[in-house]
Parts: C-alpha cells; structure tokens; sequence
C-alpha cells in the first residue's frame, strides 16, 4: 500500500528522513512501515506479522490501528484508492 498523508511530523521526518528523534520505538515503527508498504490491501495487516491490527469503532469507524507499544498505537485510514491516509503515531490510553 502507498502512504498518501501522514499527520504526525516526527514521523514524516522518520519515514522521509530516517531521523528518528520524537519517534517511539523506531525499529519496531521500522518494521510496521515497510509492512504497510509491503501488503496489497489493509485485509492483509491482519495476518503474520502481526502488529495488533484492527479496525477501530465509534467515532473512529474505519481507521486501523497497529499496537507499537502497551498505549502507543499507529493509527491510519485507508482511501478508496487503497492507500494510507492520515499515518499518525498516537498515545490514546
């Protein structure tokens, strides 16, 4: 899948610049990016390796959520062109 958009800033600098600072657990954050890259569409976050992946509800209906640490998540929409929007890294418990 292709990253349209990404809303947290030391993540777009870690993705286009390899400059980690700001960045939880960066290898980990290393290894969720090049999967998202890597699968064909969001159904397939599900299977090995797997980082916790599932769809959020309520409000939040239709943004995947990967687990990077206990109350780190990575959270991201999928467009109807089947790429990621709105990569964000976010503390929500």
């Amino acid at each position: 899948m292709e990253i349209e958009s990404i809303r947290h800033k030391a993540l777009r600098l870690f993705i286009e610049t390899g400059r980690d600072k700001g960045v939880i657990e960066p290898d980990r954050v290393r290894r969720m990016i090049a999967y998202i890259l890597a699968v064909g569409d969001a159904e397939e976050l599900k299977v090995p390796p797997n980082f916790g992946a599932h769809l959020l509800s309520g409000d939040r209906a239709g943004t995947w959520s990967l687990t990077v640490t206990r109350n780190w998540r990575m959270t991201f929409r999928v467009d109807a062109e089947g790429r990621v929007a709105d990569l964000d890294l976010e503390d929500y418990h």
